[in-house]
């Protein structure tokens, strides 16, 4: 089979077409052929080196997000040659990463893709979603409480305030005006221009600070203080300062979701409803993968580039 794999950590251009054997299902798991891999910001950091260096075994597979067709299944599975599924992988796993043409899966890290959608926005929900729902529970908010959503425009902010507004939450999200109508269109119940100042803006809304802060932009301590005594920051690339007030850090790992196939359904069921939102910025055929990482890195993508095989 085709993988798309880095030999030698660096820019996109360490992404190389190779070919090896075809990976087979064993006891519990399926082999799922790989239409489409959703390119995520996880997956340039781990071709440039910055993510399991020392234990990575090379050649390296990034993608964390795969949808595509059942063609192979372990009986006791419960899934069948044929089914169209999403998948999340774990690219320092086992069974790596999902740019190649035959990922081979637990049976509980799958779930049927969302009726009406096709290979490319299916793929862009297992990894993302899967965080959103992590940080939600870790979180543990009640209906009425707060949250500020950092990060609104991107596929994770997306799919936080969408998740939060139906948990009943009160969500501020932050935008740059070019990206306005997009967080708009999500339903917070604020908007605050994004930047350096971000806590200050949300504090003029929420005097004593928001119940917790999904910091899906990186801001760490400049978005911190909008956060009120007490409350919970939920940071995506484990932040490790005390922040004091009493506020608790929660570090958010979807590697720890690998087995939630029950929640990727659930995810699944919301598309369906029209809860959430699925959004392909481009699809890109997988031996181009070095392009979409180029225009992943150089900013201003808004949806997910797809990989497709």
């Amino acid at each position: 089979m085709k993988i798309i794999a880095v030999e030698k950590f660096g820019g996109p251009e360490a992404l190389a077409v190779l070919d090896v054997p075809d990976p087979h299902a064993g006891k519990g798991e399926v082999r799922i052929r790989v239409m489409a891999a959703a390119v995520s910001p996880t997956d340039t950091v781990l071709r440039a080196g910055g993510q399991g260096k020392g234990s990575l075994k090379l050649p390296a597979v990034p993608g964390m997000d795969a949808a595509g067709i059942i063609d192979e299944a372990d009986e006791s599975t419960g899934w069948r040659v044929g089914d169209r599924v999403m998948a999340i992988a774990l690219p320092l796993g086992e069974h790596q990463g999902a740019y190649k043409e035959y990922l081979v899966a637990p049976a509980g890290s799958l779930a049927h893709i969302p009726a009406g959608m096709d290979f490319a926005e299916a793929s862009t929900l297992p990894m993302n979603g899967l965080t959103a729902v992590q940080t939600l529970e870790k979180l543990n908010l009640q209906p009425g409480q707060s949250l500020a959503v950092m990060g609104a425009a991107g596929t994770l902010g997306n799919y936080l305030v969408q998740l939060a507004k139906h948990a009943g939450l009160v969500v501020v999200a932050d935008a740059a005006e070019k990206d306005r109508a997009l967080v708009t269109g999500l339903g917070p119940d604020y908007i605050v221009e994004r930047g350096h100042n971000v806590a200050e803006r949300i504090r003029e809304f929420f005097p004593a600070g928001v119940d917790a802060l999904a910091d899906a932009a990186v801001m760490n301590e400049r978005a911190v203080p909008a956060v009120k005594n007490d409350g919970g920051f939920a940071t995506y690339r484990w932040w490790q300062q005390d922040p004091g007030r009493g506020i608790t850090v929660h570090p958010i790992a979807v590697r720890d979701e690998y087995l939630s196939g029950a929640k990727l359904d659930a995810l699944r069921r919301l598309v369906e409803e029209g809860t959430l939102t699925l959004r392909v910025a481009d699809r890109i055929p997988a031996e181009k993968a070095q392009e979409a990482h180029r225009r992943l890195e150089a900013g201003g993508v808004r949806g997910r580039l797809v990989l497709v095989f």
